[in-house]
């Protein structure tokens, strides 16, 4: 693995677990035992540094769901087994890597640095996701409702579910790799009732 891909690693592990604010280049070169110059040769600055581990981040969750779109049968099918083929594996993905959930939950904040170059890169990934839900609704295979809202709904239930530890205990859920089945599954029957009307078929 390149010294350039080590630092973007290290750096969204550290940028989505501690935080921006509170990670320096002089740590992120202690722990990979380089020099902070090593770092600056390939990322000029922490700001630059920041850019591309948002864009490494976009990356790895559309790869997601494109993988994730790849595996649905008939290809480009619609209605419900699209819509879990990806939860599916954001969820997988938000279990496995939390750090990279972290991150997007970092530069979320209204006053974060990275926030505008975030929201452009997930542009065409929010504006495919809603018109599949808009085509669903009229297709009369999804309940009516405004696709947006629905999609940060969807959103902040996959993550919630997925990867907000803490809040999982105070609820009495450990989040255990056994409890993840469950909690994915369960997440799956809630979201199929409240996403497709009670008259369509399964």
């Amino acid at each position: 693995m390149s010294t350039r891909q080590r630092v973007i690693d290290a750096a969204l592990r550290s940028f989505g677990g501690r935080g921006y604010d509170a990670t320096s280049l002089d740590a992120l070169a202690a722990e990979l035992g380089i020099r902070k110059q090593s770092i600056l040769y390939h990322f000029s600055s922490k700001e630059v540094l920041l850019d591309a581990v948002v864009d490494e981040a976009v990356s790895q969750v559309g790869a997601t769901m494109t993988g994730a779109l790849a595996t649905v049968r008939p290809p480009g099918g619609a209605g419900w087994p699209r819509t879990a083929a990806i939860v599916r594996a954001v969820f997988g993905l938000a279990t496995r890597r939390p750090e990279l959930l972290g991150l997007l939950r970092e530069v979320a904040r209204p006053d974060h640095p990275a926030l505008a170059r975030a929201v452009r890169s997930f542009e065409p990934l929010v504006e495919d996701a809603t018109a599949f839900l808009a085509a669903e609704m009229d297709a009369g295979r999804y309940r009516r409702c405004d696709p947006r809202l629905l999609l940060v709904s969807v959103y902040s239930t996959v993550m919630g579910v997925a990867n907000e530890v803490e809040v999982l205990r105070a609820v009495g859920i450990e989040a255990t790799a056994r409890e993840a089945v469950v909690r994915r599954r369960e997440l799956l029957r809630f979201l199929r009732c409240a996403l497709v009307p009670d008259t369509v078929e399964p």
